[in-house]
């Protein structure tokens, strides 16, 4: 189908979208196969799949380089992406978007570019113990080059940010504050505009992992008032390697190049080279042109849907598993209150271990994710090695929730609970 705002009474049409996913038709073995992984990807639909098809069949040439018909097509498909990204999230100018191949790139850049650039010995970089690995390592990396010093806002019994004790963590001494927007392990969707407001009024800057938070939430950065916000295509319909970062232009103008090569220059001399115009200068060498095309054909399906119509489902579909769960007799880490979570649910299931748990459900045909889902420091806050995690996007439905709890059953059944 062709997606239109079509939808009763503000709720979405699942029946309708599930038809544009040609891999929900999938069986395992002779079961319907119940995709419960968004958080890790999400699936893509035609409208997608046809577009970075339709590039490589009719479009396709390097970006920027060429005055032949090919090449100015597309630069024209791959430009027009970028703008379609920026409005999806509120950003005026397009050219705050560099492409990059999602969050883990977007914040190693701006670890580096920023972090290397403006960070000495005694700065204070915040995070939280929600952090995904990929918003933790490259700072690490960046303290050790620069001097500067990690401190960490911890976590509630309930997976929340504990920010009781935020006047201390966050000081003078704070240069930039990097958190999650939404937890891909608990879900938690911490208060940004918060954060935001604290860490500027110290001069910090503000960093948002917006990896799960783009695809589920309205975004707006003005609204937000971020100052970095990375997006991953593939958790937003998207294909892989798509993505990028926002930035403030006056900050990309200010920040060094991440990497060196061809079209971020715009002259190189024997011992130096001057850089391209933002955000130019931080895309070396052929970018991802055929991925990043179809991420502004998932943005065009998103806005079809109405991004909050995708959150009022999440909360619908995300209450309706957190209590059947909790019927069964699940342990669920995290916040159990839909409108300060998302839709990625953790859970321990009596005494089966994740691993374990999940291969029965896979016997079912249901598929989620086993393991610390990169979010250690999580685990380790919570007593538990990992966790089985059931993720919703717009394309699950309550039925789906059922066909979990029943393959809980038959694990209970194989465990001899």
């Amino acid at each position: 189908m062709s997606v239109t705002k079509e939808r009763a009474e503000g709720a979405l049409d699942v029946a309708r979208i599930r038809a544009d996913f040609p891999i929900l038709s999938r069986t395992v073995g002779d079961k319907p196969m119940v995709f419960l992984d968004s958080a890790a990807t999400s699936q893509k639909p035609r409208q997608v799949i046809e577009a970075e098809r339709e590039f490589y069949e009719r479009h396709n040439a390097n970006v920027h380089r060429g005055i032949y018909m090919l090449s100015e097509e597309a630069t024209e498909l791959y430009e027009g992406a970028r703008e379609k990204l920026a409005r999806f999230i509120g950003a005026s100018d397009p050219a705050t978007i560099v492409y990059t191949r999602g969050t883990t790139e977007s914040i190693n850049l701006v670890a580096h570019a920023w972090g290397r650039k403006f960070l000495t010995e005694g700065d204070e970089i915040l995070l939280s113990d929600l952090e995904h690995h990929s918003n933790i390592v490259p700072w690490q990396l960046c303290v050790r080059d620069t001097g500067a010093v990690l401190r960490y806002i911890p976590l509630t019994d309930d997976g929340l940010l504990d920010l009781s004790d935020l006047g201390t963590l966050l000081n003078e001494r704070t240069k930039i504050v990097s958190v999650s927007g939404m937890s891909n392990s608990l879900g938690t969707l911490p208060p940004i505009r918060q954060l935001a407001d604290a860490a500027h009024a110290v001069g910090a800057v503000i960093c948002v992992d917006g990896a799960q938070l783009v695809p589920h939430v309205p975004v707006d950065v003005t609204a937000l008032d971020c100052d970095f916000l990375s997006i991953s295509g593939h958790k937003m319909l998207g294909p892989t390697a798509s993505g990028g970062l926002y930035a403030r232009r006056e900050l990309l103008e200010a920040m060094d190049p991440f990497m060196g090569g061809g079209h971020m220059i715009e002259e190189v001399h024997h011992d130096h080279s001057t850089w391209n115009e933002v955000p130019y200068k931080f895309e070396a060498g052929t970018m991802n042109i055929a991925q990043e095309v179809g991420l502004g054909a998932a943005v065009d399906y998103l806005e079809a849907l109405g991004m909050d119509a995708v959150r009022a489902h999440e909360e619908e579909i995300t209450g309706y598993a957190i209590d059947r769960m909790l019927e069964a007799g699940a342990t669920i880490f995290g916040p159990k209150d839909v409108s300060v979570r998302g839709g990625a649910v953790s859970f321990w299931y009596k005494e089966v271990h994740p691993h374990d748990l999940a291969t029965i459900l896979n016997e079912e045909g249901v598929a989620v994710r086993a393991g610390h889902h990169c979010n250690q420091l999580v685990m380790r806050r919570f007593g538990v090695p990992a966790t089985t995690r059931a993720s919703f996007y717009v394309y699950n439905t309550n039925d789906e929730v059922d066909a979990l709890i029943a393959a809980l059953g038959k694990a209970e059944e194989v465990f001899g609970f």
